[in-house]
């Protein structure tokens, strides 16, 4: 059973109708923690746009002020992607990753976005210990077989039921159209005239969407690790007959990074890949042969599926040889330590609640994915012909939206209103989520954008930086200046390169 999609009032306003005029809110900011660096506040929104004088929400907000001060531009809004990143926790952790003359041009301000985090968040479960025996009624990683697969439906279908019960009102609000309507109200609260924004992964979203409920107000945007909005949107229908990551190619991009990362791991010695098999085929082999092991035999719970969507994840960031050395653990047959967690912020809440319904609160509600649960097995298993394992891990990371509610005021086009000023749109070569077609398709459907390549393995420009990108980063956010057409940049630091 699908959907109407005949518009509703609120979203007829989320797409492109008349917003209410909402006061800004106060940002009365205060250190975090004690000779910490950065400023905690909290701004109150409405949870629903369409009546300013309902119910209001919290959003958690946190700043880092520009360390030239005299030659202070403004303020920048980040958001870190996901859904479900809370910017409290992220920024912090990301703040050394934006380029230097950045940090001294710009307060850089992030917050968790409406339903996630420290901010009035989606929270369906009593108790920690009740979250995480819900947690382990499901496989890790996806399920595989019909048992797995029947418990994997059950356990999103009581999620989901959880989820309704607690706070319906919630979920009917935590698309990305109210988000950006936030993000509007965080603008006028640091008091710039025009929007200065830096948004990475589903952040590509919210500033597409953002650019086009508020185009007049765009001062700079940079658009890094992007979806293609017209795929997320499954082009203004719900009836999807396709997963949102199948749409936006994730598994594609995901294959086509494994395989480079055990190319360069196999043109490399052990000493710099642990998992080297001495050529780049060899290494694809052995990685081959241990999937089939592990499916017959998994090291502790290092299953197949677990081990899979590891290496995925893993392939965000630039620790190839971490990862590398866990694959040569479980070859080995050595159940490998899992990866250290960063190091908490110096923020007031420092460990906030992230149950995986906040981010399925702004996936499922926001994009259109198929409603039959028994449907998800036929399309990993075409994901998977198309797309190796990695195509069943994109396939399964939304099946919980079978059963998940749409939110009100999703934004679902047009794409292409002028903007006041141009947008930058950073797409990596090898993306283990976003692929590089999805930041072409949204540097065309933007009416005024520039792609700026990036030759780089892993997930966004931010989170593995380059000289190069931060150059152009730079010069575009403190003056407007674009790359050239056609400008390509190269990582700092290739994977398993020799030590300097």
């Amino acid at each position: 059973m699908t959907c109407s999609t005949a518009l509703t009032g609120s979203d007829r306003a989320a797409a492109g109708g008349p917003t209410p005029s909402v006061p800004a809110p106060n940002l009365d900011w205060e250190p975090c923690a004690k000779g910490s660096p950065y400023d905690c506040a909290t701004a109150k929104v409405p949870l629903d746009y369409d009546e300013p004088n309902g119910r209001t929400i919290e959003l958690a907000v946190v700043r880092r002020k520009a360390t030239d001060p005299d030659r202070r531009i403004g303020t920048l809004l980040f958001n870190p992607g996901g859904p479900g990143g809370p910017g409290t926790v992220q920024m912090p952790q990301n703040y050394e990753d934006f380029p230097r003359e950045v940090r001294k041009r710009f307060d850089i301000v992030s917050w968790d976005p409406r339903g996630i985090g420290n901010s009035t968040a989606v929270n369906c479960f009593d108790s920690p210990a009740e979250a995480a025996e819900w947690n382990a009624s499901k496989a890790a990683g996806f399920p595989v077989g019909e048992k797995e697969r029947k418990a994997y439906s059950a356990a999103y279908k009581e999620l989901t039921r959880r989820c309704e019960r607690k706070d319906p009102e919630l979920l009917r609000h935590t698309a990305t159209g109210d988000t950006a309507r936030d993000l509007e109200q965080l603008r006028r609260a640091v008091g710039d005239k025009k929007l200065t924004y830096y948004g990475i992964s589903y952040g590509t979203m919210l500033g597409a969407t953002y650019a086009n409920l508020f185009p007049g107000t765009v001062r700079a945007m940079v658009l890094d690790g992007d979806w293609d909005p017209r795929a997320w949107t499954n082009h203004g229908s719900d009836d999807a007959r396709s997963t949102s990551p199948q749409r936006l190619g994730s598994g594609r991009s995901a294959e086509a990074t494994v395989k480079q990362f055990l190319t360069r791991c196999g043109n490399a010695t052990t000493a710099r890949c642990a998992f080297s098999a001495g050529s780049p085929m060899a290494t694809r082999d052995k990685f081959d042969q241990l999937l089939q092991r592990l499916r017959k035999h998994p090291v502790g719970s290092w299953t197949y599926a677990a081990t899979v969507s590891d290496v995925v994840s893993s392939l965000y960031v630039p620790r190839a040889g971490e990862l590398a050395g866990r694959l040569q653990d479980l070859w080995q047959g050595r159940a490998p330590e899992p990866a250290p967690l960063p190091p908490g912020p110096p923020v007031r809440h420092p460990n906030p609640y992230l149950g995986e319904e906040q981010g399925t609160a702004v996936f499922c509600g926001d994009s259109p994915n198929p409603r039959d649960p028994d449907a998800y097995h036929a399309l990993a298993e075409a994901g998977a012909a198309r797309s190796g394992d990695t195509g069943r891990h994109w396939v399964w990371a939304t099946a919980g939206c079978a059963f998940w509610p749409y939110a009100e005021d999703r934004y679902r086009g047009p794409w292409n209103k002028p903007t006041a000023n141009p947008v930058l749109v950073v797409g990596n070569t090898y993306d283990p989520s976003t692929p590089l077609s999805a930041a072409q398709a949204m540097a065309k459907e933007l009416a005024h954008a520039r792609l700026l390549t990036y030759d780089a393995v892993g997930h966004t420009a931010l989170l593995n930086p380059s000289s190069c990108v931060q150059a152009y980063e730079s010069r575009y956010l403190v003056d407007g200046t674009l790359p050239p057409v056609g400008a390509t940049c190269r990582q700092d630091t290739p994977l398993f390169a020799a030590p300097k």
